[in-house]
């Protein structure tokens, strides 16, 4: 049914593990590599063109698909656009709610909010302290 129009192999098998399971953890480690350094998510879109090409060279190299095929090079790309954005901005929400802890709160598994009320930062040194008394 979807051969011809998600992959062009025998098996939709070859198709789940290539493109989806190896590709897709690529493109998700990827996505969170560039989030753990505080590289905005056009750098992931940009990431995941080389990356659609090797996918594309591994179908070639071991199942007999076509190396340059733009159809199937575009499918190979939304697939890994969808796991490396997602890699991406769950990583995000991680260190914002971590880094931020006293402004924000997660809100789900790719969200997070402004607290609704403010925690103050626990590190007041022994000289604030003193200051105030």
């Amino acid at each position: 049914m979807l051969q011809g129009v998600l992959y062009e192999e025998d098996s939709l098998f070859v198709f789940l593990l290539v493109t989806v399971a190896m590709g897709g953890w690529l493109a998700w480690m990827t996505g969170r590599a560039l989030a753990l350094t505080w590289r905005g998510p056009a750098k992931v879109a940009a990431a995941m063109l080389p990356l659609a090409f090797a996918v594309r060279f591994i179908h070639m190299a071991l199942f007999g698909g076509t190396l340059i095929e733009p159809h199937y090079y575009v499918v190979d790309l939304v697939v890994l656009l969808v796991f490396g954005l997602l890699g991406y901005r769950r990583t995000r929400v991680a260190q914002m709610v971590t880094q931020y802890r006293w402004l924000y709160e997660r809100d789900g598994f790719l969200n997070w909010r402004e607290r609704r009320e403010p925690v103050a930062p626990a590190l007041e040194t022994a000289a604030a302290r003193a200051d105030r008394g």
